[in-house]
């Protein structure tokens, strides 16, 4: 049998607040609306373009609390997740439907700057310093994965004599 592998990594803008609801056995869950451009140049008419991805990603349990908490509309987060499909019968035509969805596992917020704007709604600049810095949420990260224990039948790398590695 092949291995398989189902994992996403997505960074954009929300594009909405974070939709909150509990299940009746009372865990949380966010839906989050994530826009993920990419920008390109045509070649034959040297003209950047961008496309936009829309993508649905839903949150469970404690993330997903920090999400509704912490996340608005336009902020920038890193996602890693995988992807779900939902399958179901469409009330109205009785036809099949489906679509894919992205269960995150860990949501990452990033900071970006709020920008300025003038009197016509154009951007002016950062207007970020010190004192107006948001107060840091809390870490969704999972703890980092500690490196091996060094063998004691094997010197730490420093005392190795270059010509003793096998490459």
């Amino acid at each position: 049998m092949a291995a398989t592998l189902n994992k996403v990594f997505l960074m954009g803008n929300l594009t909405r607040d974070p939709d909150m609801r509990q299940t009746p056995t009372g865990e949380t869950v966010a839906e989050l609306g994530l826009a993920v451009s990419e920008q390109f140049r045509n070649r034959t008419t040297q003209e950047v373009k961008e496309v936009v991805t829309f993508v649905d990603v839903t949150v469970w349990g404690k993330v997903a609390e920090n999400c509704g908490q912490y996340l608005t509309k336009g902020r920038p987060v890193f996602v890693e997740g995988r992807l779900v499909l939902d399958t179901w019968t469409d009330k109205d035509s009785g036809q099949k439907r489906s679509r894919l969805r992205v269960r995150a596992d860990r949501v990452q917020f990033l900071y970006a700057p709020e920008r300025r704007r003038d009197q016509n709604g154009a951007a002016m600049g950062s207007d970020w310093s010190p004192a107006n810095t948001p107060p840091s949420p809390p870490q969704t990260a999972r703890p980092a994965a500690q490196p091996p224990a060094a063998s004691a039948a094997e010197p730490p790398a420093e005392g190795r004599d270059l010509e003793d590695l096998p490459f």
